[in-house]
C-alpha cells in the first residue's frame, strides 16, 4: 500500500466555482496507482469543494444563483457580521455543501462521471487563494 500527499492552490477571482480537475488527475497519474481512494480537504471555512457538470456551464450559474438566493448576505439575522456581509453566508454554503470529497481510483483512473469536475466553490466576493489537501492511497 503506497500513500502520497499534495497541496492545491487555487486562485478564485471572487463568488463562484473553480474547476480544477486536471491538476488532480495530473498529479494522481504522477503517483501510478491503480486501485485506490483519492481524498480532498478545502483548508477553509467559506469555500467548499464540489463534484459538478463541467459540460455546460450554464449549471455553474444556477448553482450559484440558487445559493445566493437560498442563503442571503440581507439577512438581518446574521450575529457573525465582523469580516464582511458575505462571510457569514459563506460559511452557511460551506457547511451545506462540505469541505471533503472521496473519489476512487479504478484502473488508475479517477472514478469521474462523463460531465463531471472538481471545483473549489468559491462563496465570497472577493479573490483568495484557497489551499486544498489530497492524500492518496492505493497499491
Amino acid at each position: 500500500m503506497k500513500q502520497s500527499v499534495t497541496e492545491f492552490h487555487i486562485a478564485t477571482r471572487g463568488k463562484g466555482l473553480y474547476e480544477f480537475t486536471a491538476e488532480v488527475e495530473r498529479w494522481v497519474d504522477a503517483q501510478r496507482l491503480t486501485t485506490g481512494l483519492l481524498t480532498l480537504f478545502c483548508r477553509h471555512t467559506s469555500a467548499s469543494l464540489v463534484i459538478q457538470e463541467n459540460a455546460d456551464r450554464d449549471v455553474q450559474t444556477d448553482l450559484r444563483g440558487w445559493f445566493d438566493r437560498a442563503v442571503s448576505e440581507d439577512d438581518p439575522r446574521w450575529v457573525h457580521t465582523i469580516e464582511g456581509p458575505d462571510d457569514m453566508p459563506a460559511h452557511v454554503k460551506s457547511a451545506l455543501t462540505g469541505v471533503h470529497l472521496s473519489i476512487p481510483l479504478i484502473g488508475g483512473t479517477l472514478a469521474l462521471g462523463t460531465w463531471q469536475g472538481i471545483y473549489v466553490f468559491e462563496h465570497r466576493r472577493a479573490p483568495h487563494r484557497r489551499t486544498v489537501a489530497a492524500h492518496l492511497i492505493g497499491e
